[in-house]
């Protein structure tokens, strides 16, 4: 099914057949993602429909682990609450989560460093726990940066004359140099960026979209000191977080400048009129790397 065929009218109607209880609450489009069109229900909740090949796992895996973290972490989450199976009216399994109210960080800023830091970072010392067996695992997002060299070639080369080419390496090279993660394998949002985290009176509020939650080092998340937060904040976030050491935070701006090159790449096609672009997301990029190089300098 295409994004643009999904109307209010169809969402009612997809609503009223699984949960008539609630198809006359109103039902407006909300910012959404890459693999899921998100749906206003009410006041609480959220209607997401996935449209992309991989989002229907995404949803099962978020359905499965989520409720079980969510009670135990600080800040609200979109909770899942009901997985509904493919009809006739819509070919994929979607699912009602919470609805978590703020306004996603890639289009306002965060001006209360100092609530944003502890928010961040009691966030993630609570997600950030050892991971069970059947856990799942993302090798590209959860384990050694030496798995996405190929991913950071291809993005530099991409955004070469965007970017400050030699200092990004320095920083890169760096992380990938660092001695590996030893520790166990604890729990990652894994996608931690400015559109997947909302605001309320300029701090972080509350953390979105689990699709890619996966069990590795805890320094792909901690990437989000540059990602999220204002210049000049990682230190304060890093002690806050506690346990850290001059490796880990090594990774963490090796994963914080992949990220920041993504960023770049889908602000670009939004520049020029391709598929896949995002206005807000070339400038969320390009304040990552600043803080980044004004940490590593």
């Amino acid at each position: 099914m295409e994004r643009n065929s999904v109307d209010e009218g169809f969402v009612r109607a997809l609503v009223r057949g699984r949960h008539p209880d609630l198809a006359n609450l109103e039902i407006r489009r909300v910012a959404s993602g890459w693999d899921n069109q998100l749906w206003r229900l009410g006041d609480e909740l959220v209607v997401r429909l996935p449209m992309t090949e991989r989002a229907p796992d995404l949803l099962r895996k978020e359905f499965r682990w989520l409720p079980e973290l969510a009670g135990q972490l600080p800040l609200p989450v979109p909770t899942p609450l009901f997985l509904n199976e493919p009809d006739a009216l819509f070919p994929r399994p979607w699912s009602l989560v919470s609805w978590v109210p703020g306004e996603p960080a890639d289009g306002v800023e965060v001006t209360d460093a100092g609530r944003s830091v502890a928010n961040l970072a009691e966030f993630l010392r609570a997600l950030h726990r050892p991971a069970p067996a059947d856990a799942p695992t993302d090798p590209g997002r959860g384990g050694s940066l030496a798995t996405v060299t190929d991913d950071f070639e291809t993005l530099l080369a991409g955004v070469a004359e965007a970017v400050d080419v030699a200092r990004v390496r320095r920083v890169w090279d760096r992380a990938v140099a660092a001695p590996q993660w030893t520790g166990p394998a604890v729990w990652l949002h894994a996608d931690l960026h400015p559109a997947n985290v909302v605001v309320a009176d300029g701090a972080i509020s509350g953390v979105v979209d689990f699709g890619d939650l996966c069990a590795g080092d805890p320094a792909v998340d901690l990437a989000a000191a540059w990602k999220l937060l204002p210049q000049g904040s990682d230190g304060d976030f890093f002690d806050a977080y506690g346990g850290t050491d001059e490796a880990t935070v090594r990774r963490a701006r090796g994963r914080a400048v992949l990220k920041a090159l993504v960023l770049v790449s889908v602000g670009q096609a939004w520049d020029r009129g391709l598929p896949g672009g995002q206005p807000t997301w070339g400038r969320a990029g390009r304040q990552v790397l600043e803080r980044v190089f004004a940490s590593a300098a």
